[in-house]
């Protein structure tokens, strides 16, 4: 079958830059170039760094690149966003799905895969007889978004990342049958408990008898960080108990500097400032480090949080979890390793209850560490991308 992938338009594919879609989109490919299973055309954002990786050296896999950062691209923007006032997404976006568009121009698909983007198919319905099928990472599609019936209607088939979204699409159609759920799936290589860190904790002023805790989020309001800052504060007479927050607030590394909800917590967390490292943007492939010199990884969510890979990379490497019932959080964890919170008005208390009862009962940690390493075979990449190929096979 000859498949395309029309990516986001927001960072490239391979995942030089990082981004849990393109991830899994990686996982999708190299699956499909160890078992030969179809001819895939990747349609990606470009950069630079995407041209000595060996992904591109694919018999299987092609990659067709967008370059949108050049000066005349720039231009073209810029005229874009006045001659098309009307688009359905933010007018870069709509720059690049026309460019892909006049890229695929007679060339012929058997399906294509649209990658959390399912209104380009407004655009792809009359221009192609391929089957459309869409990723869905979040939840953009149900009777409150725009032309939302329309683009139902042009589906052929709907792949989503958790039951939490696909019932938000069957709000579209009750007795809905394409659309079908496939959880998102991590490399348990790279997040195994057993694999020798490449971090010591003194690396980052932690002593080893520190109880640490690990958030990792892009800094945002949705992702509960100023929460737990708020819990932290609740617990100043735990000397012991340190919180080390990854991430930054956009993909690629901006300091805490240059964004007005950054620097409000960095005031919030001026009370037990010597408890927080805030480390910035940290590289995916250092994420694994992180993990291993944590005793809990904390997911805070204040948000319908569709499927975090951050709670699977936790999971495989064997922390307790602490996180809440929200979105599609509930359909990664168990009880058994994992606190559920309420995101209720006792939110931040229970929150910081939650810690302290962690800290003060190892063997309760040891207990849901050991439930986390078994829960994450469940999500293991191969299942992932093999559950998926199966349900685009059945396109055509």
């Amino acid at each position: 079958m000859k498949i395309a992938i029309i990516t986001s338009g927001i960072l490239p594919v391979p995942a030089v830059s990082g981004g849990a879609v393109e991830n899994l989109i990686d996982f999708l490919l190299d699956y499909n170039n160890r078992h030969q299973l179809h001819d895939i055309t990747v349609y990606s954002i470009y950069s630079p760094r995407v041209e000595s990786h060996e992904a591109l050296q694919s018999k299987v896999n092609h990659y067709e690149y967008i370059k949108a950062d050049t000066l005349l691209a720039k231009i073209m923007k810029r005229l874009y966003k006045w001659s098309h006032r009307e688009g359905y997404y933010f007018y870069t976006i709509e720059y690049y799905i026309d460019c892909v568009l006049r890229r695929m121009k007679n060339r012929q698909y058997d399906a294509i895969l649209l990658e959390n983007r399912p209104a380009f198919a407004l655009k792809l319905k009359d221009n192609t007889n391929a089957r459309l099928c869409y990723h869905l990472h979040n939840a953009k599609l149900d009777t409150t978004a725009q032309d939302a019936l329309a683009i139902y209607q042009a589906a052929d088939s709907i792949i989503t990342v958790s039951d939490f979204i696909t019932q938000k699409v069957k709000t579209l159609n009750p007795a809905d049958t394409k659309t079908v759920t496939v959880h998102n799936g991590i490399d348990l290589t790279a997040f195994t408990p057993t694999a020798e860190s490449t971090l010591r904790r003194n690396d980052w002023g932690l002593d080893a008898d520190d109880f640490v805790m690990l958030f990792n989020g892009k800094v945002n309001p949705q992702k509960g960080l100023m929460e737990l800052i708020q819990a932290m504060k609740l617990l100043q007479d735990y000397p012991q108990i340190k919180l080390m927050a990854l991430g930054s607030t956009f993909y690629g590394g901006n300091t805490y500097d240059d964004h007005p909800y950054a620097r409000r917590l960095l005031k919030e967390a001026e009370p037990v400032k010597d408890r927080i490292t805030f480390t910035g943007y940290v590289d995916y492939s250092q994420i694994p480090a992180f993990l291993h010199i944590s005793d809990v990884a904390v997911i805070p969510s204040v948000w319908d949080d569709p499927f975090p890979t951050t709670v699977l990379e936790a999971q495989a490497v064997g922390l307790p979890i602490i996180t809440t019932r929200r979105g599609g959080i509930p359909e990664e964890v168990s009880e058994e390793n994992a606190i559920l919170l309420d995101t209720d008005d006792r939110f931040v208390e229970n929150l910081a209850e939650a810690i302290l009862d962690l800290y003060q009962h190892p063997d309760k940690r040891a207990r849901m560490a050991e439930a986390s390493r078994r829960r994450s075979q469940l999500f293991e990449k191969d299942t992932f991308a093999g559950n998926f190929f199966k349900v685009l096979d059945q396109l055509v």
